[in-house]
């Protein structure tokens, strides 16, 4: 990879492929094998004139079955495959690196006309070194608020990865299934 140009790019498509690369880098090297990238906040003003969309990101979410919006959502998940692209493509053993690590794609909301996050997407990519099954969609909707909680799922992942904790959040239970 060659080095980038000093300071921040201007062009936010580059700033955020800078940062999936330096997240890769860090795992490639094994600097480190957590990390956390916001790729923008919530109440974000950015435009995405490359998408033309004219609306800025935060707007866009309050017409959430907008062709608009589904353009600038389409372009945040292509950055998770991105990421999760460049870690694949990276030999860990027999294996690559994103077989060995667990990527989690989440929204805040689930609809942003509605302000309502009674349920929220969550993307697991990669294998976490076998002790994810993948290929698989798990739907806890209507398995009740106790049993579908997103501090549930991080201690089930907690679990895969032996960090043992009796509760983490609001949560002391894993997800079934998961």
């Amino acid at each position: 990879m060659s080095r980038p140009d000093n300071g921040l790019p201007e062009d936010i498509r580059e700033h955020m492929r800078l940062m999936c690369d330096i997240v890769a880098l860090g795992f490639q090297t094994d600097k480190t094998r957590v990390a956390t990238l916001l790729l923008c906040r919530d109440l974000s003003g950015l435009f995405y004139p490359f998408l033309n969309v004219r609306t800025a990101h935060h707007p866009s979410s309050h017409d959430d079955q907008s062709d608009a919006y589904e353009r600038v959502t389409r372009y945040y998940v292509s950055q998770l495959a991105y990421l999760a692209s460049r870690l694949d493509a990276m030999p860990e053993g027999e294996h690559s690196v994103l077989d060995h690590s667990c990527l989690l794609f989440i929204s805040n909301l689930w609809s942003g006309t509605r302000h309502d996050s009674s349920k929220v997407p969550v993307l697991l990519v990669g294998g976490l070194g076998g002790a994810l099954q993948t290929g698989r969609v798990l739907d806890y909707h209507d398995k009740g608020d106790d049993n579908r909680k997103l501090c549930s799922l991080y201690l089930s992942l907690l679990d895969r990865m032996d960090v043992q904790l009796d509760r983490f959040g609001d949560a002391a239970t894993r997800l079934v299934a998961l």
